[in-house]
């Protein structure tokens, strides 16, 4: 009897997840279910191209894959199909429209964004996380529109990058000090914050919404500051919770994710979990972490392929990337911001232009390049040998003093 493989979100996780299955040569029946209508595609340009003017007109999403090259991949597609339970001792899927038993799983169901709590059911407030949203929030960013994007994290900051350049009057509140404290460290997160106020956009910090009042002209936002807001639509970028619902009960141990081993395997044998939904243990840091970027999704997803497809898998423990675009600007981050201290090695804050790196003991643990987008895989080889801080600190005056050379 020939075994089957069951992929629960059609992201880019799930994605990579049924391709390296197949061409690992498992040879079983692979099924790749996803709650959306939509093959799955690329979600970051949501917030930066897309309500620029990428759509170009497509009703639905570019795919990374069409339905034709899934065919020949022999993949059984479930679109529109949503996941309700895992029943463990049965081995199978619960859906919408029935069971779906499986010899092995994977757990791809990505994240979901957080409402804002106590925000009215108003179609002018915003969450951004899939196609669908995107499609309504770009239909009103028009010039001169009044947009308040609650959260300074990267969605938020893309979304106020995005609408900025539309030609809307934008603000952003932050309830938190220190915007993009976890990713980016305090000192960092509050640099790359001034790339807004430089390019135009209002930010409140340590600002929180206490209530928003709709009526027939717009929206009244109450800040805790006493301030109140009137604007047109208001985009909510505070975070996204791993879509783990579905998990009640089966076995599988979920805290703030699916937890799962240094292979991406879950309590329960043979189901394994990949992307925004996973949590798994850095040897790095010696906690569990969560990453929610595209780079952690595509190689994730790789693993728990090779996994499900019955094949070992050496523990995942990669350098972490990530980027994103805001003004014009790109900021990249290795590694992990989860430092005694970051230093400026190279620019100036005050310039908008630098590189950063992260220190823990003696030990090199992140670089932060901001508009230096060619610098900063040279220091990736320095964060994966986890390389002394002095030498980190050479290799940075080196590049320093070459940089007229480099133009």
């Amino acid at each position: 009897m020939a075994e089957r493989i069951v992929v629960v979100g059609a992201s880019l996780a799930g994605l990579r997840a049924v391709e390296t299955a197949r061409r690992s040569g498992f040879t079983g029946e692979v099924v790749l279910v996803g709650a959306e209508e939509h093959l799955p595609y690329d979600r970051p340009p949501l917030s930066k191209a897309f309500l620029t003017g990428g759509r170009d007109g497509h009703r639905s999403p570019e795919p990374f894959r069409t339905r034709e090259q899934l065919a020949e991949l022999g993949v059984d597609l479930r679109l529109g199909r949503r996941a309700l339970g895992l029943d463990a001792a049965n081995r199978s899927v619960v859906l919408d429209d029935g069971e779906l038993p499986f010899d092995r799983a994977v757990v791809a169901t990505g994240a979901s964004a957080r409402p804002l709590p106590g925000a009215p059911d108003d179609d002018r407030i915003h969450l951004l996380r899939t196609w669908d949203d995107a499609v309504r929030l770009s239909s009103r960013l028009r010039p001169g529109a009044r947009v308040l994007v609650v959260g300074a994290g990267f969605i938020g900051s893309e979304i106020a990058s995005s609408a900025l350049s539309l030609g809307c009057e934008v603000t952003v509140v932050e309830a938190g000090q220190w915007p993009l404290e976890r990713a980016l460290g305090p000192e960092m997160g509050l640099a790359c914050v001034e790339l807004h106020r430089r390019a135009g956009v209002t930010v409140h910090l340590g600002t929180g919404v206490q209530g928003i009042e709709p009526h027939d002209d717009g929206l009244t936002a109450r800040l805790s500051t006493g301030v109140r807001l009137t604007v047109d639509l208001v985009v909510v970028g505070i975070g996204a919770a791993p879509a783990t619902d579905w998990l009640d009960g089966s076995g599988v141990v979920v805290e703030d994710g699916a937890v799962c081993d240094a292979t991406l395997e879950t309590a329960v044998p043979g189901v394994f979990a990949a992307g925004d939904v996973a949590r798994r243990h850095d040897p790095v840091s010696g906690r569990t972490v969560r990453l929610e970027n595209w780079t952690n999704a595509a190689e994730q997803g790789v693993l728990a392929g090779r996994r499900a497809a019955g094949l070992p898998g050496s523990p995942y423990a990669p350098v972490s990337y990530f980027w994103s675009d805001w003004h014009g600007t790109r900021i990249q981050m290795l590694g992990t911001s989860d430092a005694d201290e970051a230093v400026v090695l190279d620019g100036d804050p005050a310039d908008g232009a630098w590189v950063a790196g992260y220190r823990r003991g003696d030990q090199v643990v992140g670089v932060l390049s901001v508009a230096r987008p060619a610098e900063i895989m040279k220091y990736r080889r320095l964060v994966a040998g986890r390389a002394r801080w002095a030498d980190l600190l050479a290799f940075a005056k080196e590049r320093a003093a070459r940089r007229p050379a480099l133009g």
